[in-house]
């Protein structure tokens, strides 16, 4: 039995998690979970689960749901609640689902204290993938990524010699606005940017998938997952989003990992590794989708992808830049405060504006964070 704590429980990524575990109920125990405004959701995970403890990000939610439970479930607030929480002896497993920068201290404190991390939280390796890689080795920590492109790509390379890689490729599915003009990127609205045609995510992920975003910050933790150069790093778009990520080897051969667009099956697979489990719930049915296609990524089009590459290229701080410019445009645009098209824009500004520092400390890190978020919001 595996004592799991849930970093984001009442995001996608979290829900679907708990329908993994409680599906394996001999295998898996819930702990802790965490939130950060949704107490509502989070009250009927408390009476489903029964968690030793919660943490709630806004110390005011926080406050409000001490007073419902009424001392029955312990209440953690704010980011020394998650930091807390990972440190316990019955945690033996830390989902790491919180969206953006958050993700990046608990799970820092995790390994520390040598708990095996199911890392959903991608941005955690972008703004400091030599320091995470760096601890991983240390602590001697299990990280198993849950993004389905880099659970496919781990499931590729399931006894390969990695020296017989000769790259990696990411599919993606191009977002809604695939086939959009670019000409027409200034009109988008926030609702058609949410409409995602196959995967049900939150609002931020779902906006850097509209973006490509997403599959530039997949890039980057691919590098840091797999060790390998941006230059045997592809990304081939793939609308129907039955692969979900494939690995060409040096003699031509590809494996391609295949199934439905369902979170549950990379995050099971996280969760088990390197063990298989049965999963109800529906199979591909190949003569029912008679196709599939594959796309070039048009970068200019999607210019966060170029900048992706780029950020990943100048190494050091720069992806942590580019995450946080990304963080607060992506943010801006679901107020209705920019337009679709200005969202690359305020990344380029402010990648362009910082020198770069390599070999960053982790106060580098979030002090890099903390002036780029600043820059940019002057900006707007």
């Amino acid at each position: 039995m595996k004592n799991i704590a849930i970093l984001g429980a009442t995001g996608s990524i979290g829900q679907n998690s708990l329908a993994v575990i409680k599906s394996l109920p001999q295998r898996f125990r819930v702990t802790y979970l965490t939130a950060n405004k949704n107490i509502d959701l989070l009250q009927k995970q408390i009476a489903e689960f029964k968690p030793k403890g919660v943490v709630v990000l806004d110390s005011c939610n926080a406050s409000v749901l001490k007073k419902l439970l009424n001392g029955t479930v312990e209440v953690l607030a704010g980011e020394e609640g998650l930091e807390e929480i990972v440190r316990r002896d019955d945690v033996d497993i830390v989902i790491s689902s919180l969206v953006g920068f958050a993700g990046l201290k608990p799970t820092i404190e995790a390994i520390k204290h040598r708990k095996t991390i199911a890392l959903a939280n991608k941005e955690t390796l972008v703004v400091a993938g030599e320091l995470i890689t760096a601890l991983l080795k240390e602590y001697d920590v299990s990280l198993i990524p849950i993004d389905s492109e880099h659970s496919a790509i781990l499931q590729c390379l399931a006894g390969e010699d990695r020296s017989h890689v000769a790259k990696l490729i990411l599919t993606a599915s191009g977002g809604p606005f695939l086939t959009t003009p670019k000409e027409s990127f200034a009109s988008l609205s926030v609702e058609h940017a949410l409409a995602h045609p196959n995967w049900k995510m939150g609002n931020k992920i779902t906006i850097d998938s509209a973006t490509l975003m997403n599959k530039g910050l997949e890039v980057i933790e691919a590098h840091w997952l797999f060790g390998l150069p941006p230059e045997k790093i592809d990304v081939v778009i793939h609308p129907q989003s039955i692969i979900h990520s494939m690995v060409e080897f040096i003699d031509g051969s590809v494996k391609a990992q295949l199934g439905l667009p369902d979170m549950k099956i990379p995050i099971q697979y996280a969760l088990t590794y390197p063990d298989r489990l049965p999963m109800n719930g529906r199979r591909v049915n190949f003569p029912k989708l008679q196709s599939m296609t594959f796309f070039e990524p048009d970068k200019e089009k999607f210019r966060c992808l170029q900048l992706a590459f780029d950020a990943l290229a100048l190494g050091g701080t720069a992806p942590a830049v580019l995450n946080a410019a990304n963080e607060v445009a992506v943010g801006a645009f679901l107020e209705k405060k920019i337009s679709f098209e200005k969202i690359p824009l305020f990344i380029e500004k402010a990648l362009s504006q910082h020198t770069v520092r390599h070999a960053p400390e982790l106060a580098h890190i979030i002090e890099t964070d903390k002036l780029t978020r600043n820059f940019v919001g002057a900006l707007l």
